[in-house]
């Protein structure tokens, strides 16, 4: 960022639906940073207070704050599991590596003179991805779609609605061919 050096982004990703839980941007990427942004991710999942089958699991590469002792007390701490990636193979966090690229292909388009005004700008991506970007992995739906369970209603409506377009279509030609 001109005149300010360099913002790293946090982000948790849900891997079944690809929605972006919970982000950050920070000024280091310490393990302190990545369990705020872990601890925002509980929170908003409700994972920290609901009973739950299966704890939450991190999935992460190798970098110095995912490796740090702190980071793995903390996720000890919280009965989470971490599984790290093999070193040089970004595929493993393929999903997440994903997420970045398009985000930097969208946000870094324009210069930020303001932490404020990347911050925004991110915020809005983030709500574009999870509520109105619809996913061909997803069969057409959004993030959110899948993570709140509304998948399987919005699939269902769409095979209705196509059947009655169908039918209606064969009306109009044999109407149109008699």
């Amino acid at each position: 960022m001109i005149g300010w050096g360099w913002f790293y982004l946090s982000t948790v990703l849900d891997d079944f639906s690809r929605y972006i839980i919970a982000w950050k941007l920070c000024t280091t990427m310490k393990a302190e940073d990545v369990t705020d942004t872990l601890t925002i991710a509980l929170q908003a999942s409700a994972c920290d207070s609901a009973r739950v089958v299966q704890r939450p699991r991190l999935l992460s590469d190798n970098g110095p704050s995912y490796v740090s002792s702190d980071l793995a007390a903390w996720l000890s701490d919280k009965g989470m599991e971490h599984t790290r990636g093999a070193p040089c193979h970004p595929q493993t966090q393929g999903k997440i590596e994903r997420w970045h690229q398009t985000l930097k292909n969208r946000i870094l388009l324009e210069n930020y003179f303001l932490p404020g005004d990347l911050e925004q700008q991110v915020a809005a991506f983030v709500d574009h991805y999870n509520h109105r970007r619809y996913h061909e992995s997803l069969d057409n739906l959004t993030p959110a779609d899948v993570y709140f369970g509304r998948g399987d209603i919005i699939t269902l409506e769409r095979e209705r609605i196509k059947r009655e377009t169908i039918k209606q279509r064969r009306l109009l030609h044999r109407d149109a061919a008699a």
